[in-house]
């Protein structure tokens, strides 16, 4: 009955080292079901960033188009304002030149020296604003007006 416990047929390590030969493909496919779900989810999440960042360089794209347009735009009207401010300013120096040649011509008809060569520092305003008044004065004198009457002529005169 001892040889009858113990069958030499099916030892009991023998056993249990085939069982788990067995019980492997089972957990290795399922191992493997597992990284290819894992796999595929991982390739749907890096498509969804790809289309995320194709979508962010296209609407990239578009603002710096946009901004480009929009700063084409601002630099044509800033060239047309200068450009319209320099004729203002070159129409303001010949009408201010003209007005200086007319009163240089004024103040040489009324006998004065030659202005041609003044220039508007205080010192030449005042001189020239003394001589407007002494003339204004003989004027003034000439057609019978009272002499206090005579207006203050001078630049630096406050209205």
């Amino acid at each position: 009955m001892a040889d009858a416990n113990s069958n030499p047929s099916t030892p009991p390590s023998t056993c249990t080292s085939a069982s788990p030969k067995r019980d492997d493909p089972h957990p290795m496919a399922s191992k493997i079901a597992e990284l290819n779900v894992s796999q595929s989810e991982l390739m749907n999440k890096l498509q969804g960033l790809k289309q995320d960042l194709q979508d962010w360089r296209s609407k990239l794209d578009t603002q710096v188009k946009t901004y480009k347009e929009e700063l084409t735009d601002l630099k044509m009207t800033l060239n047309t304002d200068l450009d319209q401010l320099k004729s203002g300013f070159q129409e303001l120096r010949i009408a201010l030149q003209q007005q200086q040649e007319d009163i240089s011509d004024s103040l040489r008809d009324l006998g004065l020296e030659d202005f041609s060569s003044w220039k508007p520092e205080a010192e030449a305003e005042h001189h020239v604003s003394e001589k407007v008044e002494a003339s204004a004065r003989e004027t003034a004198d000439e057609s019978g007006s009272p002499e206090g009457v005579v207006e203050d002529m001078s630049p630096h005169a406050v209205a």
